[in-house]
C-alpha cells in the first residue's frame, strides 16, 4: 500500500510495515529520485523533527507524534537517517526487519539533526512534546552481539517511572485504614471482654454480701425454728448490738410512777418499749431485795437502773425522769398524737360527776397534751396497775411517731422541755436517741412488749425468756423470792376496788403481793397476822405501809407461802380514789 503526500517539495512515497505497541501504525519511506513535497503526515504534526525511537533502519522516516498540534501547516523537512526503519521488537530481542537498500545504522537521533542531504528549511522554534518510551532492557555485555549499537538515553524517557502513582498511595491508605480499623476491632473486643468479667466478679459479690447479710441477720429463707435452734439463736441474740435508756413516768398529781424501757436494736433496726411492772423484784446495792415502785422512790435513777441491769441482765445507758408536766409539754411541742385508746378518760378537773370525758375511747383519737397525760396515768377502780402501764406506752409510742428523725430537730424539742436530764443522758445524746427510734416507727418497726412478772415479783426463766433474752437481749437472774417479805391480802371490806389498792400500796412498800380472795362476808376491822415470831416485825411493817394502826398487828393463821397474812376491813382506807 502506497501513500503519497505532497508538500511542494516533491513526491514521496510511504508504505505501512505495521504498528507499535500503542497500535500507532509505522510507515517506511520508498527511495526515489525526486521530493518534490512533504511527506504525509498522518497525525498532523506540523511542528519539530520526525521522532524515530529506534533509527536502527535504513531509510525509515517515522513522522513525529504531537500532542499538542495547533493545526499550523508549517513546513517541517524530511527526517531521515538512512537507515531501515526498526519492525517493532517489544521484547527487546535486537531483532530488526531488513529492507531492501537499507544502510548502515546510524546512531540515534531523537531530534533529526542528522536527516538526508541537502538544507533543511527552517521550522518553528515551539519543539513538539514528544512522550518517551523505554526501549528494550540492554543485554549482559558479555552476551550481548557487539554489533547491537549503544544506546544513548535520556533522563525524561523514564519520567514515567519515578512520578509516584496516585493508585499505589490509595492502596496504601486502605490498607493502613483496614488495619488500624482491625486493631480497634480487637480493643474494642478486649475491653468488652475485661467489662464483662468485671461486672461478673461485682455481681458475685454482691450476692455472696446479700447472702452473707440475710444469714447473719436471720433472714434467710429455708431456715426453720430447729435450724436456728442448732446453729445458737442465743449467741445471735446477745452478739445484736442495742441502745437502752429507762424512762421513768412521776404522776405529780396523783402520786406513783411508771418505768418503761426505750430500746433500739441497731442490727436488726428494730425499736420496742418495754413494760416493766412495779411489783418486779429488785436488789438494791446493799444486797436486800425491794419492788422496782419503791426502788424508783428511795433508791433514784442511778441505783434503779443498777438493780435493772442486775434483775434483767441488761446495760441500759441512761436515765430520763419524764414528769407529768414535761410530759404534757413534749406532746404539745411535737403537735399532739393519735392514739387507739382503750377506755374513756373522765376529766380530772371536772367539778360534776356526768361531764363529757375529756378523752373519748376509740381509734386514731387525737390527744394534745392535758389528754395524753390523763390518759397514761389513768387506772379504773378495781384495774391492775398493768392495765395503766400499758396505756403509757401507747402514749410514748404516739410521741415517738411526732418527734424529728433529724437528730438536730429532736434535740432542739429535748432543750425546748428545759429539763434537768440526769448527768448520764445529755441533751445532744437524748435527741439523737429519740430520732433513732421516731424513725423506726414511723416506719412501722416499733412495737411494744409487756414483761411477764410472776405474782411474787420474781421472773421465769420461761416467762422472761421471750423479752429479756431476744428483745433485751440478757438473762433472768429474779433475787430469790425467800429474800422478799411475802403478804398474801384478803379483802372483807367490801369494796373490790381496795384489793387492787393494797396491792399497789404493798409493792410500792417493797413487798411481794399474794392475793388470797375475798371471804363470804365482811369485817369492821383489819387485821395483819404473821405465824412465826421472827416474822412480827415484818408485819408490823407492813401494818404502817397500809396505813392500818399497829394494834392490827396479831399473831395467827398464815398460808404456807406468805410470810404476812392481812384481812381488810371496813376500817380500810385507800390511797388512791
Amino acid at each position: 500500500m502506497n501513500d503519497r503526500y505532497d508538500a511542494g517539495y516533491g513526491e514521496t512515497s510511504y508504505e505501512l510495515v505495521g504498528y507499535d505497541e500503542y497500535g500507532q501504525p509505522m510507515y517506511r519511506q520508498v527511495p526515489s529520485q525526486q521530493i518534490p513535497q512533504q511527506a504525509y503526515d498522518p497525525y498532523g504534526q506540523q511542528q519539530g523533527y520526525g521522532y524515530d525511537p529506534y533509527a536502527q533502519g535504513g531509510q525509515q522516516q517515522t513522522p513525529a507524534y504531537d500532542p499538542y498540534d495547533t493545526g499550523q501547516q508549517a513546513p517541517t523537512a524530511a527526517y531521515d537517517t538512512g537507515r531501515q526503519a526498526p519492525v517493532h521488537d517489544p521484547y527487546g530481542t535486537g531483532t530488526y526487519a531488513q529492507q531492501e537498500g537499507a544502510g548502515t545504522a546510524a546512531p540515534y537521533d531523537p531530534y533529526g539533526q542528522t536527516a538526508t542531504s541537502g538544507q533543511q528549511p527552517r521550522v518553528a522554534e515551539q519543539t513538539a512534546y514528544i512522550p518517551q518510551q523505554a526501549g528494550p532492557p540492554e543485554a549482559d555485555e558479555e552476551t550481548e552481539a557487539p554489533a547491537r549499537p549503544q544506546r544513548d538515553y535520556h533522563t525524561e524517557q523514564f519520567a514515567f517511572v519515578e512520578e509516584p502513582d496516585a493508585d499505589s498511595e490509595d492502596v496504601i491508605d486502605w490498607l493502613n485504614f483496614t488495619e488500624n480499623r482491625t486493631e480497634r476491632r480487637e480493643e474494642a473486643k478486649r475491653r468488652a471482654r475485661s467489662r464483662l468479667v468485671a461486672l461478673v466478679v461485682v455481681l458475685a459479690l454482691t450476692a455472696v454480701g446479700g447472702v452473707g447479710y440475710l444469714w447473719y441477720a436471720g433472714k434467710l429463707p429455708g431456715l426453720s425454728s430447729s435450724d436456728e435452734s442448732k446453729a445458737g439463736t442465743t449467741t445471735a441474740s446477745a452478739a445484736q448490738k442495742r441502745d437502752v435508756i429507762v424512762v421513768h413516768l412521776h404522776d405529780t398529781a396523783q402520786g406513783g410512777t411508771s418505768t418503761v424501757l426505750l430500746v433500739d436494736n441497731t442490727t436488726t433496726k428494730q425499736g420496742t418499749t418495754v413494760l416493766l411492772p412495779n411489783s418486779l423484784v429488785v436488789t438494791t446495792d446493799d444486797g436486800t431485795t425491794t419492788t422496782l415502785a419503791k426502788s424508783v422512790d428511795e433508791d433514784g435513777s442511778e441505783g434503779t437502773r443498777q438493780a435493772l441491769d442486775t434483775v434483767l441482765g441488761t446495760d441500759i445507758e441512761g436515765t430520763w425522769r419524764l414528769d407529768t408536766p414535761y410530759l404534757q409539754n413534749l406532746v404539745d411541742l411535737v403537735g399532739n398524737i393519735e392514739v387507739d385508746t382503750d377506755t374513756a378518760v373522765p376529766d380530772p378537773d371536772a367539778k360534776k360527776k356526768g361531764q363529757a370525758p375529756l378523752v373519748n375511747k376509740g381509734e386514731d383519737q387525737t390527744l394534745s397534751g392535758k389528754m395524753a397525760v390523763a390518759y397514761a396515768t389513768y387506772r379504773a377502780e378495781g384495774e391492775a396497775q398493768n392495765a395503766q402501764l400499758e396505756r403509757f406506752g401507747q402514749v410514748m409510742q404516739g410521741v415517738l411517731r411526732k418527734v424529728s428523725s433529724d437528730a438536730q430537730g429532736a434535740t432542739v424539742t429535748v432543750q425546748t422541755l428545759a429539763q434537768i436530764l440526769d448527768p448520764s443522758l445529755t441533751e445532744k445524746d437524748l435527741g439523737a436517741f429519740l430520732a433513732k427510734l421516731a424513725d423506726l416507727a414511723k416506719g412501722g418497726d416499733y412495737k411494744t412488749a409487756l414483761l411477764p412478772v410472776q405474782a411474787d415479783g420474781t421472773l421465769s426463766a420461761e416467762a422472761g425468756a421471750s423479752v429479756v433474752k431476744d428483745v433485751l437481749g440478757g438473762t433472768a437472774k429474779s433475787p430469790d423470792k425467800d429474800a422478799v417479805v411475802s403478804v398474801s391480802v384478803q379483802n372483807a371490806s367490801g369494796t373490790k376496788a381496795n384489793t387492787e389498792d393494797a396491792r399497789v400500796v404493798l409493792l410500792n412498800g417493797g413487798f411481794t403481793f399474794l392475793e388470797a380472795g375475798t371471804p363470804s362476808g365482811t369485817q369492821s376491822t383489819s387485821k395483819v397476822l404473821y405465824a412465826d415470831a421472827a416474822e412480827k416485825e415484818n408485819a408490823t411493817e407492813v401494818a404502817k405501809t397500809l396505813g392500818l394502826p399497829t394494834s392490827a398487828v396479831k399473831k395467827g393463821t398464815v398460808t404456807a407461802n406468805a410470810d404476812v397474812a392481812v384481812v381488810l376491813g371496813q376500817d380500810y382506807e385507800p390511797s388512791t380514789s
